[in-house]
């Protein structure tokens, strides 16, 4: 059953662009993206379409070369990146895994 909170929008992209400045290449051109409270979503796409940089923006570890990023105040987001950094000094899983 819906309720209240499933009709609020708790993220916004208004009219986002990035532009790469070593190479001025356009990844993201002139986004516009709504989340609904409780949402589930994915982002597919080709490589290099800009899906590791709209969730970058999303997460505010980049900043659009125009436009606005907006979240609901009491929202947060988690990013895990597509290429976590791990530390090959802490015990392997299979160490763990077997006695």
């Amino acid at each position: 059953m819906a309720t209240v909170d499933d009709k609020k929008i708790i993220f916004s992209m208004v009219g986002v662009s990035k532009i790469i400045p070593q190479n001025q290449k356009q990844i993201l051109k002139n986004i516009y993206l709504s989340f609904f409270y409780g949402a589930k979503i994915g982002i597919i796409g080709l490589n290099g379409a800009g899906k590791s940089t709209l969730m970058k923006i999303i997460a505010g570890l980049e900043q659009p070369t125009q436009g606005e990023v907006v979240w609901s105040p009491g929202y947060s987001v988690g990013y895990l990146p597509q290429d976590p950094p791990l530390d090959c000094r802490e015990a392997s899983i299979m160490k763990y895994g077997t006695r």
